[in-house]
């Protein structure tokens, strides 16, 4: 296993050189990163702090810098040290202004200031939070996407997910028998949320549900683990989902973020139908 420090440091969040660096990283086999991560470094004084724990513990270092004494400053010291450096965002940048001919702002975290999406990205957080677990049921249909499925297919996290790009996705936990009349009503073929049905493979929800269980101190034999039990919640989720034309995801194998983008991309093709179909 080769180890090796990797410094991310940003005027901003941070979320952006972590989540690049994170991408890039789970390719290599065989390594293991410690990151050391620096976010809202604005001053001088900040980032010559962060230099001296770098030098402490040298590696790479990624950074998100748009303030150009910073960003000498930083570069300087890492030629000194002899630590590679790189800048996330310059070859996008670049490739930007050779494009478009104008000249970027240079101001540290532009994507989080509090515009319209800003808000929007809030009011959506709230809308997951009030309509978790199928709570907020009355009113199903203010939502973009609603999830189903059952017991331990990651429909809350996927759901919060969702909320921070800005959907209102609220969730609904399937138990045979007792499907709530306000999400039948729901119909993908009319103006409404989007319901698609989360599904996953018996052996692995069982795994996952007694794994709950022991977190809560609570290893009672029921139905809620029987493999065979687990078989029939999971073709009944099905059953309604293809009853209803709700399309299904298999999330045995799938990231929270790869489930929300396949949720983003059938979202997109059942707006792209219906703009087709009024033309």
């Amino acid at each position: 296993m080769t180890k090796f420090h990797v410094h991310l440091v940003s005027d901003s969040t941070g979320e952006t050189v972590h989540g690049i660096a994170r991408a890039c990283i789970s390719q290599f086999e065989g390594v293991e990163a410690e990151e050391h991560q620096w976010p809202l470094m604005r001053t001088v004084a900040q980032l010559e702090k962060v230099i001296d724990q770098i030098k402490e513990k040298p590696g790479v270092v990624m950074y998100t810098l748009v303030n150009d004494e910073m960003r000498q400053t930083l570069h300087a010291a890492c030629r000194r040290y002899r630590i590679p450096c790189i800048s996330i965002l310059d070859p996008v940048i670049n490739f930007l202004i050779n494009y478009l001919g104008v000249k970027s702002k240079g101001e540290p975290g532009r994507q989080h200031s509090l515009d319209a999406e800003y808000f929007s990205r809030i009011d959506a957080m709230h809308f997951a939070l009030a309509h978790d677990d199928g709570q907020g049921l009355w009113n199903l249909n203010a939502a973009d996407v609603i999830l189903v499925g059952v017991s331990r297919t990651s429909k809350t996290p996927t759901c919060v997910y969702l909320a921070n790009r800005g959907i209102k996705a609220g969730n609904v936990p399937f138990v045979p028998g007792l499907v709530p009349e306000e999400l039948k009503a729901l119909d993908n073929r009319v103006n409404g949320p989007l319901v698609v049905g989360l599904t996953k493979e018996p052996g692995s929800l069982v795994q996952l549900r007694r794994s709950r269980l022991r977190m809560i101190s609570d290893d009672e034999e029921t139905d809620y683990v029987d493999l065979d039990e687990v078989k029939k919640e999971v073709i009944a989720c099905r059953r309604l989902c293809t009853d209803k034309g709700w399309p299904v995801l298999d999330v045995t194998r799938r990231s929270i973020e790869e489930t929300a983008a396949a949720v983003v991309r059938l979202r997109e093709l059942r707006d792209a139908k219906r703009r087709e179909t009024k033309q």
